[in-house]
């Protein structure tokens, strides 16, 4: 069996998977993300990460242990639960400053969620220039990087600077806990913008040195190599058998990728969650200034990502707004024709991230009428996501990548609704697997691919979402002012922006 546990921005997840691809079991744990300041995001390592990974492993071995009824001890690679090998995901890219022993400084600073290096990105963009880094590391310079937060970082807490010795995000920490190996897969540090050079696959070693001076980066390695085994100490804390084979590790994205099959250039990814999050497979790297270009999970691959601010946010403030569960507003949706009753929502509530890198964009509701009630407010929402991946795709295809084959995966996808307004407005087909569990199994999977299995047969597509031509020739109407709202309203949007940064800094 393999074991696959993954760190999400709301919760963890873990399964474990057969050879031949059938989950037996499956944990979850919840846990809160830290904001001490507006736009500030971060997870307590020690209590989030380590925590949830020790209760699921444990939570795991016990149901192996009871399902299979073996005398041996959860986890004996003796027993008839054998386990083979184990991977980890987690969300990213994050910075963890640790010290030389691993033990984390502080808590963990969240991806592009987390906007507090803006004044260092536009530093490091002066100092390295935003063409150079465009094409030397694949992306730009965004709240989503590595590079400003380490720089922000030695600006506010220079203590805390001077005590780091490891650069650690979620699953590099629990890599580090489990085998003592200090190691980071190629495709999460193709994101410590702009400490990588894409085009050599390797640390930027002169830029890294000016961004963190003296800071000893992770060796690299892919996210299907095995770098080493859990420690007599990380078994005892964790449950799991001393010398079980460890992989690299990824980003939880890459990982869902990878759960569905989504690893030939074309392929490419929706994931519909907390936040929207889409990769495409490429053969080479195609820059683009509104996208993140990354390596891929696997050598001599690449991919294009983006990432909306919010998009499950956004409904589930609704939900709470409005009351009632997710079914019934789903429900009361799916009676409202396209297009709301002439409602049009920009859903930027917490900012935007790919393809405008707008921190300081702001959410819109355009159209309300006293008739318009909370079946049109909710559908309004879906569709205003989409409009986002409609436009994080177009922006796709300008870079030079083309989504041949679309795989929807995550927990958006159940019910219907949210997937067929997704088909509709792009106008483009989605595959759906028959398992969305998600990075869990991707690691999993990753951890067979480690060990020689042959996963061509893992979590098949059992459907797809096929677009309706008249919902979408009225979507695409609904589009074109989706893009101009958001250019007429967006000096609105930054003056309310900077009111709330200044009434949070007097408060």
């Amino acid at each position: 069996m393999y074991l696959g546990i993954d760190i999400g921005t709301s919760s963890s997840k873990g399964v474990l998977v057969q050879r031949d691809g059938t989950v037996i079991a499956r944990a979850e744990r919840a846990h809160d993300v830290s904001s001490p300041r507006p736009g500030w995001f971060e997870h307590d390592a020690e209590a989030v990460w380590w925590a949830d990974f020790v209760a699921i492993t444990r939570e795991l071995m016990d149901i192996a242990h009871r399902v299979f009824g073996s005398d041996s001890p959860p986890g004996s690679r003796t027993g008839v639960h054998l386990l083979d090998a184990l991977a980890v995901s987690g969300i990213g890219p994050c910075l963890l400053p640790a010290d030389a022993d691993g033990r984390p400084l502080r808590p963990a600073i969240l991806y592009g969620v987390d906007t507090r290096a803006t004044a260092e990105i536009a530093e490091l963009n002066t100092e390295f220039g935003v063409q150079a880094v465009l094409e030397r590391a694949g992306a730009p310079l965004t709240s989503q990087a590595v590079g400003p937060k380490l720089r922000w970082l030695a600006r506010h807490e220079p203590d805390i600077a001077s005590r780091t010795s490891m650069l650690l995000m979620a699953s590099s920490f629990l890599v580090h806990r489990l085998t003592g190996r200090y190691v980071l897969d190629h495709q999460s540090a193709s994101q410590c913008v702009p400490m990588y050079d894409l085009g050599k696959r390797e640390w930027a070693a002169d830029w890294a040195e000016v961004v963190a001076p003296g800071l000893t980066l992770p060796e690299l390695a892919w996210p299907t190599e095995i770098v080493g085994r859990v420690s007599t100490t990380a078994a005892a804390a964790t449950g799991l058998p001393t010398g079980l084979p460890v992989t690299t590790g990824t980003i939880d994205a890459w990982a869902e990728a990878a759960s569905v099959g989504v690893r030939a250039p074309g392929d490419a990814m929706i994931m519909y969650g907390t936040t929207m999050f889409l990769v495409q497979v490429l053969t080479d790297p195609h820059p683009h200034s509104g996208l993140w270009g990354t390596c891929g999970t696997w050598p001599g691959t690449y991919t294009l990502a983006a990432g909306m601010a919010t998009s499950g946010a956004v409904t589930d403030w609704l939900r709470r707004l409005l009351g009632g569960d997710f079914a019934d507003l789903v429900t009361a949706a799916a009676e409202v024709p396209a297009g709301s009753r002439g409602l049009l929502l920009l859903p930027y509530f917490a900012g935007e991230r790919t393809p405008l890198f707008d921190p300081d964009a702001r959410g819109v509701i355009a159209g309300l009428t006293l008739g318009h009630g909370r079946a049109e407010l909710y559908r309004a929402a879906m569709e205003g996501i989409a409009y986002g991946v409609r436009h994080n795709l177009e922006a796709m295809v300008e870079a030079g990548g083309q989504a041949r084959r679309l795989v929807a995966v995550g927990g958006g996808t159940k019910g219907g609704l949210w997937t067929q307004i997704v088909a509709d407005v792009t106008g483009l087909p989605q595959q759906l697997p028959a398992d969305t569990v998600g990075a869990a199994l991707g690691d999993a999977l990753l951890a067979a691919e480690a060990s020689g299995i042959d996963t061509s047969a893992w979590n098949p597509v059992i459907g797809v979402v096929e677009p309706d031509p008249d919902r979408h020739a009225t979507y695409t109407s609904y589009y074109r002012r989706y893009r101009e709202m958001y250019e007429s309203t967006v000096d609105i949007a930054h003056f309310l922006a900077d009111e709330q940064h200044r009434a949070v800094r007097h408060s």
